[in-house]
């Protein structure tokens, strides 16, 4: 399914001169995945090597595949990037459909070019797919620059104090298959209110981040 032709949303910034579009995994062409590791080399390695290295070489993922990408471009290549992955989580006793959001990006010789640019062109598809919230988690030392990007536009509600578990991408024997993080947990409203979030003080991603 193809939904980028219609979405307004796609116009390219004024500011930025950033070009939208939204892509299906499935459309996705070889060299477009070796264009998007080495934009998440170059995005992801000033936080450290470690966080570079699972888009060696022409993979364009870390944990997860997302099924859906938001993909911004400019005159010199990729700028932006967020993806999307339909799956059902667990908070206490509820499994619950969610678009979880991740792969979040900018390079790094942009500014003023914040994720929530991404997100609302994310945001029409979330109520196409029908699904009751986006989810996503965050390290708190980004908790003040999300609360800035989408909680104080009404985009998203932020939760800390929240326990996630999920596995590991890969199976090493020297270390658990299960990571514990506490994170915090930012949830878009998209078919049910904030209200009808279930509480509790862990979800179970059970699968690997996005």
């Amino acid at each position: 399914m193809n939904i980028v032709a219609s979405r307004a949303a796609l116009a390219p910034s004024a500011r930025t001169q950033v070009h939208w579009s939204v892509r299906w995994e499935n459309e996705l062409r070889l060299t477009e995945h070796a264009e998007l590791a080495e934009f998440f080399r170059k995005s992801y390695g000033p936080t450290g090597a470690f966080n570079a290295q699972p888009f060696e070489g022409s993979r364009s993922w870390a944990g997860a595949r997302p099924e859906v990408r938001v993909i911004g471009r400019d005159a010199h290549g990729v700028a932006a990037h967020v993806g999307l992955l339909r799956r059902f989580i667990k908070i206490g006793a509820v499994d619950l459909l969610v678009a979880e959001l991740g792969l979040y990006a900018v390079r790094p010789d942009l500014e003023g070019l914040g994720i929530s640019h991404a997100l609302r062109v994310m945001y029409p598809i979330l109520h196409e797919l029908g699904v009751p919230f986006g989810f996503g988690t965050v390290r708190p030392a980004l908790e003040k620059h999300l609360t800035r990007l989408v909680q104080r536009q009404g985009l998203a509600t932020l939760m800390s104090g929240l326990r996630v578990r999920s596995t590991h991408p890969d199976v090493y024997p020297n270390l658990s298959p299960i990571r514990i993080e506490e994170v915090i947990v930012v949830v878009f409203p998209v078919q049910s209110a904030i209200s009808e979030w279930p509480a509790g003080a862990m979800i179970d991603r059970n699968g690997p981040e996005l």
